[in-house]
């Protein structure tokens, strides 16, 4: 059967949406924990926020060049596409703002009651005034509009208060007799950062009060303009969203990390590409500030609701309401592998898998203390990419240095939106005698790896690790990744030759284990795809099953379908982006694909290439996206030991089981849920993946 369709591909824009749409029917969803949905509605708001700035900042970029851009948007024009998504956004704020209506609704029956500026009991009044003189009054930045020459500045990341003053007036008529129109004065109130926007009142019978910072401010509006004699004043929220795009420039007498600097403070001034009001807001007042600030039809404007960056939700305290929350697991152990004794002993005898947050993170960070210590480890090398706030990794590290270790860090100053905090780490870092990589030109480092050199009986022996997901301890308490502990010669050779490729990279170097990005990771999976089709062709047992984050690589994707059409049996698990279209006759009929969100963040890259049988498995730090796989510096690497085999297949399939907080990737973009008949059984798939390695545990205890 022939395909004869216009488009063969979802853009991708519109599946990242429809991914963030997918985070918003968690915050909808009346099972979540009421406090967990506020925060899902604080991750869609963040979600969106960094996609205007980067994605759709983009494809604005392209739509003004005059540009259609259709081939790299499989067939859409940028033009249009900056229409569609405005359209799609609306919608989806509609959404937000209904779904939070409900939430708070819902909070008012746990007694929990969210109050603003006119909703106030005599009791907090006092309370409210009082904090605001102590703790916001110092903070604010306030500004009178009318007579300035130059708009000031606003901050994409900063929310504030579109202020209207309507002054009194002596009610004098004017020329001809008619009356003078009274003056009006606009003004801004940025609303301070360093403050919880998500102010905790006293308690009353036995209900908690919760008012946000907003509303403090409008509340006491009388204190900060009372040396203006107005008849009326009122202030709405409003929003910039500005083009995060890093424009490094080409200066041969500045380091990477000065250019990097540089380019992150002048992302401050970026285009705007958003701007988000509070639809009760005046129209005189709105189009001052659209016109002062040259915002025109070419942004995408968007109405809202009283309150704009509600990713502030994701830190909405818990009031000791653990009752609302859903409850947290403790990261399990690894069977036979020890956090008390050394690590090292244990890795020089066979591979283990950690796949946190359902196994304990805190091996990675053991594995580099011990290293740091031991006297006969002579060298560690690492690459960085996003890192926590106060980072144990660092002081691993730093702790190595100190110990006469030679330490080498490859760190990637252009992590998006974490360039600051890495250009702070470096420089703490070179402070230290660490020897640090800034990475290739034109090349992101986005590898996940490290390799120890230990000295044993006048032999360098390596061992290492390989993961999925960024070494921050933090991100690891929800984001779900596989992290490969080994001593494997062969492999940890490659990785140093990675390190080589990082210092002298105009020499290209082979691999015999690991696949490397940008040089080999393409051909070499087109390589393993065409194996399942031969194998298909041969009536042999053909399967491809893949998880990642995103699927977007039209060549890739295109290969895919080839294999479908071949006979292989595909099943994909992706949590964001998917730009294939699954189960369509003559193009993808053998293919299947779900996303599964749910309270923790799926973000493991694992690749099954069924081989008739006798799998070969691979953990990844490559998406199928185009930048990982020919414009980043990304480690595939192959799983060779059975028992770690049999663990990523195992977890494959509950995945694939999961009947709850599945859905369906499809043309029509409904996120509809996967649903199980009446005889099936609840199974809720990161539910059951800590069960499968509580399991694991109980037949496996821990050896000392």
């Amino acid at each position: 059967m022939t395909n004869s369709r216009k488009f063969n591909y979802i853009d991708r824009e519109k599946s990242w949406l429809t991914f963030n749409a997918r985070v918003l029917q968690e915050a909808a969803d009346p099972t979540v924990p009421l406090l967990d949905r506020l925060r899902f509605l604080g991750i869609f708001s963040n979600n969106l926020d960094e996609f205007f700035r980067v994605r759709y900042a983009a494809i604005r970029r392209l739509s003004l060049s005059g540009q259609t851009g259709e081939k790299i948007l499989g067939g859409i024009s940028a033009q249009q596409l900056v229409k569609e998504i405005t359209a799609i956004v609306i919608k989806q704020q509609s959404d937000s703002l209904r779904i939070l209506s409900a939430i708070e609704k819902e909070l008012e029956k746990q007694n929990i009651v969210i109050v603003n500026e006119n909703q106030l009991c005599q009791e907090h009044q006092n309370f409210v005034h009082d904090f605001f003189i102590q703790n916001v009054s110092p903070e604010l930045v306030t500004v009178i509009l009318n007579d300035l020459a130059e708009f000031p500045l606003l901050k994409d990341t900063s929310g504030y208060l579109a202020v209207k003053l309507v002054m009194r007036s002596e009610n004098k008529p004017g020329l001809f007799g008619k009356m003078k129109p009274k003056e009006v004065r606009y003004a801004l109130i940025e609303i301070p950062k360093n403050i919880n926007r998500v102010v905790v009142l006293p308690a009353l019978e036995n209900k908690q009060y919760i008012m946000l910072l907003d509303d403090v401010i409008r509340y006491n509006l009388g204190s900060i303009f009372n040396i203006f004699d107005y008849e009326s004043i009122s202030a709405h929220m409003i929003k910039i969203t500005r083009d995060a795009q890093l424009d490094i420039d080409s200066d041969l007498n500045k380091s990477m990390l000065q250019k990097i600097a540089t380019s992150v403070k002048e992302r401050r001034v970026g285009e705007p590409v958003r701007f988000v009001y509070d639809t009760m807001i005046d129209k005189d007042t709105l189009s001052f500030f659209l016109n002062r600030m040259g915002i025109d039809k070419s942004d995408s404007v968007i109405p809202g609701g009283r309150y704009h960056n509600r990713r502030d939700y994701m830190d909405f305290p818990n009031l000791g309401r653990f009752d609302l929350l859903y409850q947290k697991k403790v990261p399990l152990p690894v069977p036979g592998l020890s956090l008390e004794g050394s690590m090292l002993q244990k890795i020089a005898q066979k591979d283990y898998l950690v796949y946190a947050p359902f196994q304990s993170f805190a091996y990675l960070i053991k594995f580099l203390r011990e290293a740091a210590l031991d006297p006969k480890v002579t060298s560690i090398k690492i690459t960085l990419y996003r890192l926590a706030k106060n980072s144990q990794i660092i002081s691993s590290l730093i702790n190595a240095a100190k110990n006469g270790k030679r330490v080498v860090v490859q760190i990637e100053l252009q992590a998006r939106f974490d360039e600051e905090s890495n250009i702070s780490y470096s420089e703490m870092m070179q402070q230290e005698g660490i020897e640090l990589i800034f990475g290739i030109k034109g090349l992101k480092v986005h590898s996940k790896i490290c390799v120890v050199e230990r000295m044993e009986e006048q032999k360098l022996k390596r061992y290492g690790f390989i993961s999925t997901g960024n070494f921050n301890e933090s991100s690891a308490k929800v984001y779900t990744d596989v992290t490969l502990f080994t001593s494997h010669q062969q492999i940890l050779k490659d990785v140093t030759k990675i390190f080589e490729f990082f210092d002298i990279n105009y020499r290209l170097h082979r691999y015999k284990h690991l696949i490397v990005s940008p040089h080999y990771t393409r051909n070499r999976i087109y390589k393993l795809i065409d194996r399942e089709i031969l194998n298909a062709t041969l009536g042999k047992v053909a399967t491809i099953d893949l998880k990642m984050n995103s699927l977007s690589d039209f060549e890739m994707i295109d290969k895919l379908y080839e294999a479908s059409n071949a006979g292989v049996k595909i099943r994909l698990q992706i949590r964001g982006i998917c730009s294939l279209i699954p189960g369509v006759p003559g193009m993808s009929e053998n293919i299947q694909a779900i996303s599964i969100v749910d309270n923790l963040l799926e973000h493991a890259r694992v690749f099954i290439f069924g081989n008739d049988g006798n799998p070969d498995i691979y953990i990844s730090s490559a998406d199928f996206m185009t930048r990982n796989l020919d414009g980043r510096v990304e480690v595939t690497c192959p799983i060779y030991q059975a028992d770690i085999k049999k663990i990523l297949i195992d977890t494959f399939e509950i995945g694939w089981k999961g009947n709850v907080k599945a859905r369906f990737h499809s043309e029509n973009l409904d996120n509809r849920y996967r649903t199980r008949d009446k005889h099936s059984p609840v199974f809720r798939a990161q539910y059951e993946m800590y069960a499968y390695f509580q399991r694991l545990y109980d037949e496996q205890p821990l050896l000392p």
